[in-house]
């Protein structure tokens, strides 16, 4: 039987996406700083004229890459929908699986590590972007905990954003060092168990306040 001819449109296609998830392998193989024309082009097996021709410019190509993986939306897993069909009661648990879900999706993604260090580390239009992403998600659901805690003075801002970035440093030192953090081993359930009990733990604590 004779090949069918898959035509200009589908090479096309699929070249763009070689050179996608190629973006992906450098990131997690090499870091941002990894990111060239020549080290994406290498990973996909094409011709590094390709990422002009389809994209327009690396930097285009590496936002095609960061925004098709809707990392803050997989890392909130149920609380997405959990925040949908929430009126401003009872957030403390949306916060409490945001938290949750997040911690396991960090410590498992590698790729989300190298992106969380290439935030930190370098000030781009595109990381940019992503985090005003971020904040979107967030600024959903503290709009619905003002409801519930206008009258309690708590900061759950302030206090979210010291787990978010406990749970950063903790998974990204975890990762690089293998060695334990106060004792604690986040490279094994148990330790992962310990940390979900403390942030649930601070928010029982702050909710209660």
């Amino acid at each position: 039987m004779r090949k069918k001819y898959q035509g200009v449109i589908n090479n096309k296609d699929r070249s763009m996406q070689k050179l996608i998830e190629a973006v992906g392998t450098i990131i997690k193989t090499k870091g941002y700083t990894g990111l060239t024309a020549t080290n994406i082009a290498g990973a996909a097996d094409l011709n590094r004229r390709l990422i002009t021709l389809y994209f327009g410019t690396i930097d285009n190509l590496i936002d095609t890459y960061v925004r098709s993986k809707d990392y803050w939306i997989a890392a909130a897993g149920d609380a997405v929908d959990m925040i949908k069909v929430n009126i401003g009661e009872n957030t403390r648990p949306i916060i409490e699986s945001l938290l949750h879900n997040q911690l396991d999706y960090f410590c498992d993604n590698e790729e989300m590590q190298k992106i969380v260090l290439w935030q930190i580390s370098q000030s781009t239009q595109i990381m940019k972007e992503v985090c005003e992403e971020r904040e979107l998600l967030s600024k959903n659901f503290f709009a619905l905990s003002d409801v519930e805690l206008k009258a309690r003075g708590v900061d759950l801002r302030a206090v979210s954003a010291l787990l978010v970035a406990g749970i950063y440093y903790l998974v990204l030192h975890a990762k690089s060092t293998d060695s334990l953090f106060c004792e604690i081993d986040l490279n094994t359930q148990e330790g992962m168990d310990r940390i979900k009990k403390a942030i649930s733990l601070i928010l029982e604590k702050t909710y209660n306040d």
